[in-house]
């Protein structure tokens, strides 16, 4: 079996270019490319909708921003279906928070019992906490995953194997 976690198989590299950066991201599928266009003081990161990939979690996950370039944060999109639940799992150094853009859920952290989330909602999850996430709605839930520090493979810890 291929195990797939949120954020595993996308790898960032930066390469200088004139003034703009280009950001080359690889999976085991395929090579893509995005522009980072520069500013005075940042960078702008347009992911490719079409890089979404599901993983062993039972969600669809979007690296958004997961690099070398900003080593304190990494930011996904996540997309569950109705009626499915993620897996049980943890991060073991990465505080996680899942901030809810659409959809309904019933979110499960640690011992706490299950709380249903909306959209504006925001959950805190502290490194080496159990958590799932089950969507209750009609529609995909999606969620941003905001990992500080960032999220590395080698955190994640499926707690269902």
């Amino acid at each position: 079996m291929d195990a797939k976690t949120p954020h595993a198989i996308v790898a960032a590299y930066i390469l200088a270019a004139a003034s703009s950066h280009i950001v080359r991201r690889s999976s085991r599928r395929r090579h893509t490319l995005l522009k980072v266009e520069d500013s005075m003081a940042g960078k702008i990161i347009r992911p490719d909708d079409n890089e979404e990939f599901y993983t062993d979690e039972r969600c669809y996950i979007l690296e958004s921003s997961n690099s070398s370039f900003d080593r304190d944060v990494s930011i996904a999109r996540a997309r569950v279906e109705p009626g499915t639940t993620t897996c049980w799992h943890r991060l073991k150094r990465s505080t996680e928070r899942y901030r809810i853009v659409s959809g309904k859920g019933s979110v499960e952290v640690g011992d706490e019992p299950a709380q249903v989330v909306v959209s504006g909602d925001v959950v805190i999850i502290p490194p080496m906490c159990k958590q799932r996430i089950e969507n209750i709605g009609k529609d995909d839930l999606v969620f941003l995953v905001i990992c500080t520090p960032r999220f590395h493979v080698e955190d994640y810890e499926d707690l269902e194997q």
